[in-house]
């Protein structure tokens, strides 16, 4: 544990239980920003960060209150940092592999027939090349993905070009369960107790950095062109608690 970095955001932190770590987030008003969070890359260029495929992360975990009840968004996994959560780099776009959650209002689906919150598990690459090229496309159609037909003919082309995959974790959230997320050069492969819940057949490129967290923020990002982000107010205590967190750098 002598590598990672913590970060606590408006009274957002970490307790030691007997089974683990606690990621605890106190009650909040809808203003203030509020994280409890570990990581790999905070003070490292993203050229630096540490993981690339071939690599499995297994986490048992559980949370303090069920879907969307839980209020924010929580996870496990690796990305790029990309939206200057930790340092003053430049922004970029996200790349991610991880099990993911968001709470209402957050509407971030990127598949079809996949809820835009909840417990999931989930990769997204929008920073390679035949993304980059796909990204004015999107820009031009995203008036027709108003309307369902003409939403699920074109939304699976940028799925694929975005390299984008997820699934619902259908478990109990406040239960502990083993995740596994195998992250190979080729595809993913997602697992809960055992089950594979997603094997996506593609893979986000590296390097990436690892970071487990439990904040209050809600994000909206729809094919239509909607965006917005805030904060989601909270009337009590909320945790996510880790048992275990190991990493295998075989595929």
């Amino acid at each position: 544990m002598a590598e990672w970095n913590t970060l606590g955001v408006g009274d957002g932190g970490l307790v030691r239980t007997d089974r683990g770590l606690r990621f605890v987030n106190p009650p909040t008003a809808d203003h203030r920003y509020t994280n409890a969070q570990i990581d790999d890359y905070q003070g490292r260029r993203r050229s630096d960060f540490r993981w690339r495929p071939p690599v499995t992360l297994t986490v048992c975990a559980r949370f303090s209150h069920p879907a969307g009840v839980l209020g924010g968004t929580a996870g496990f996994g690796f990305w790029n940092d990309p939206f200057l959560m930790t340092e003053r780099r430049l922004p970029t776009l996200p790349r991610a592999v991880w099990f993911f959650y968001a709470s209402p209002p957050s509407d971030m689906a990127l598949a079809l027939d996949v809820p835009g919150w909840g417990w999931k598990a989930a990769c997204l690459d929008a920073h390679h090349g035949r993304a980059l090229a796909a990204l004015p496309l999107l820009a031009l159609a995203a008036p027709l993905m108003h309307v369902e037909k003409w939403r699920r003919r074109l939304w699976p082309y940028f799925q694929r070009q975005l390299r984008a995959g997820e699934a619902l974790a259908p478990v109990d959230m406040t239960a502990w369960h083993t995740y596994v997320l195998v992250w190979s050069t080729a595809s993913c492969r997602f697992s809960v107790d055992g089950t594979t819940i997603l094997t996506q057949p593609s893979s986000p490129g590296g390097p990436l950095g690892l970071v487990v967290w439990l904040d209050n923020q809600y994000r909206v990002v729809r094919p239509t062109g909607r965006l917005c982000n805030g904060l989601v107010v909270r009337s009590e205590t909320q945790w996510m608690e880790i048992g275990e967190l190991t990493l295998s750098e075989t595929g």
